[in-house]
């Protein structure tokens, strides 16, 4: 199911593959470091943010703007730290953890970031379920099961390439932003009310409520991991000035991207204040009534369309970066890789699960406090990834010349306060709440108190570890750490290689390349695997057309490179490749396989997984994949 990580790199598929070249002009180089805070930026305009705006708007009318500037500046100061670790030290924040604190505590670590995944998700699962209902009529518990499906659509942009996910990725957001300019036209806010929104003021402690919500639903703890490793897509050259002009393009980045951001949250809580907060409306924080009461009031059709097909990408768009930070925060805490497949399933299943027993047992209706409740849950998990990220950004031994100034320390222990305090308050009042009724709750004094207790010491212990521990990064060595002298170096020489073919274009590269590591003196195994139908059921004794033809291709590249004055041999395998494949390997005892990187794609990896990575987890020589 899992295997351990020799030598993890964050987000491995796509790991610096994209090249930054130095020569490049400015603007290639502006295009080529454009993407990584796109992706994070979905997460800061997802549907639980939809939920917390509408709240703010339709309660408070412009008086929570605030909160989401705040929020905003909070963010870009917290990603743009989040994008220097990444660039300089090349890990993520969830590798740095588990190389800096004890094992017990990652795994306390691990599982809030669980939490925090889990809470993100379930908001954008009842969003999209929410938008297909609009758009659709699709009742809300299809809706919910529907959106299991979306497990594919990551797995096939993956096959392409970060550039086209980030593409897909900022398409999406495109169509949100252009839905809300043109609801802002139909709204017609008022422009000096909204500017008196600027000024800091939380008039009850509902307000808190939905402040914190705010807070957690902009400035989401998934996001710190998910962007200290998207910046690692990047190649860059490790030299200071192309460090630093790395960290400067991501500033620039960040910026651009969670502006846009703050720009459709604050399109939301504007249109919810001038649309029902104006109209007396105080009580609308469901996304549905929202959505219905549109028309009447805007006197437009077009209004709750582009609001449904706004919904539908933001969910879209936030679960594929769910995902992506769940596969970071697992490899980077556990050092342990699944399946993307089953990854996804099993982070889906959290938020699943719950949305269908609260649709089930307490009505649609509950929805919209569902998520509210999510984006809370998501902030009381925020000073857990914040707090680690400072230290580790404040720290010279390893940053070196690139560690943060003295003024954005001061910055961002000041965020971290400012979100603490809020959920130390939020929590206080919270128990508060429970315990006047302590004999109908008794759970609360038996099992959440002493949560609440164990949470609040663990925090104080990452808060104070690293003065208290010198020695940090026990374990894994930075890739661009001191340099170890290499001495006595042999070189290794390949005597029996085997090729696995597939008579596709790619073969005759395949071969070139495992004819250049042995030459004339290595034995050569050419392999081939039959897939068909009667491979599968009947072995060798299958006598179809396609496993013949598959021998006589395999017996006329033995002639050829016999001609040729190599040494090499044939062998044919039935049924799947990532078992036959190893045992024809093994069998022959070769010391190098030589593989092309191609074969099944999307829907048949998930139906019979990736060759390539199933076979070299089976064989115990180096495997060489030709692209």
């Amino acid at each position: 199911m899992g295997n351990k990580l020799t030598n993890p790199l964050s987000l491995s598929e796509v790991h610096g593959t994209i090249h930054i070249d130095g020569k490049m002009s400015f603007r290639k180089r502006l295009l080529a470091f454009l993407g990584p805070a796109y992706l994070v930026s979905v997460g800061y305009m997802d549907p639980g943010n939809w939920a917390t705006d509408i709240a703010g708007g339709s309660q408070f009318g412009y008086k929570l703007i605030w909160v989401l500037m705040m929020s905003n500046l909070m963010a870009l100061l917290l990603q743009s730290l989040s994008a220097r670790l990444g660039i300089v030290r090349g890990r993520d924040l969830a590798q740095v953890s588990r190389e800096m604190y004890p094992r017990g505590v990652n795994y306390f670590l691990y599982a809030l970031a669980e939490i925090a995944i889990a809470a993100c998700d379930l908001a954008e699962v009842l969003g999209m379920a929410i938008g297909l209902n609009l758009l659709f009529d699709i009742p809300l518990l299809w809706g919910v099961l529907f959106c299991a499906l979306d497990t594919f659509i990551l797995l096939f942009l993956l096959q392409y390439g970060i550039r086209k996910m980030e593409a897909f990725i900022i398409s999406l957001v495109a169509l949100i932003g252009f839905a809300f300019i043109a609801q802002m036209f139909l709204a017609k806010p008022s422009f000096h009310e909204i500017l008196g929104g600027f000024i800091p003021v939380l008039p009850n402690s509902a307000a808190l409520y939905i402040a914190i919500g705010i807070i957690g639903a902009t400035v989401m703890p998934h996001n710190l991991y998910l962007h200290s490793a998207l910046v690692q897509t990047r190649k860059i050259e490790r030299i200071p000035t192309e460090i630093r002009r790395a960290i400067k393009f991501n500033i620039l980045d960040s910026s651009i991207a969670l502006n846009l951001a703050f720009f459709v949250n604050a399109a939301i809580l504007i249109l919810a204040a001038s649309t029902f907060y104006r109209n007396g409306l105080f009580g609308v924080a469901d996304i549905m009534d929202a959505h219905r009461l549109l028309e009447p009031l805007l006197g437009s059709k077009l209004a709750p369309a582009l609001f449904a097909i706004a919904l539908l990408c933001s969910g879209q768009s936030s679960t594929i970066t769910g995902t992506l930070a769940g596969q970071i925060i697992m490899e980077g805490y556990l050092n342990l890789r699944i399946a993307p497949w089953l990854r996804r399933i099993i982070t889906r299943s959290f938020a699943i699960i719950p949305a269908m027993l609260v649709i089930y047992y307490l009505g649609e209706h509950a929805i919209g406090s569902l998520l509210i409740l999510s984006q809370v849950i998501l902030s009381l998990q925020l000073g857990f990834a914040v707090i680690p990220l400072i230290h580790f950004v404040s720290d010279k031994a390893k940053m070196g010349e690139f560690v943060i100034p003295t003024y954005v320390k001061i910055l961002a222990w000041l965020c971290a306060l400012v979100i603490v305090s809020l959920n130390v308050k939020l929590v206080y009042q919270q128990i508060l709440i429970w315990t006047s009724g302590a004999e109908s709750n008794p759970w609360v004094v038996y099992l959440v108190i002493p949560i609440i207790f164990i949470s609040c010491l663990m925090l104080i212990y990452i808060s104070l570890f690293p003065y208290f521990n010198k020695v940090a990064f026990r374990t894994t060595p930075i890739p661009h750490g001191k340099f170890q002298q290499i001495a006595n170096l042999e070189l290794k020489s390949y005597h029996r290689i085997a090729i696995a073919l597939d008579f596709s274009e790619k073969d005759e590269l395949v071969i070139k390349n495992a004819l250049t590591q042995g030459g004339k003196n290595a034995n050569y195994l050419l392999m081939h695997v039959t897939e068909t139908a009667g491979a599968f059921f009947l072995g060798n004794d299958t006598m179809d057309y396609e496993s013949q033809v598959d021998q006589e291709n395999l017996l006329y590249y033995i002639k050829n490179l016999i001609s040729l004055g190599y040494q090499c041999e044939s062998e044919i395998g039935y049924g799947s490749p990532k078992k036959v494949l190893p045992e024809m390997v093994n069998k022959f005892q070769a010391d190098l396989l030589i593989m092309g990187a191609h074969g099944h794609k999307v829907i048949k990896d998930v139906i019979f997984g990736a060759t390539i990575d199933a076979v070299r987890h089976k064989v115990k020589i180096p495997v060489f994949i030709v692209r």
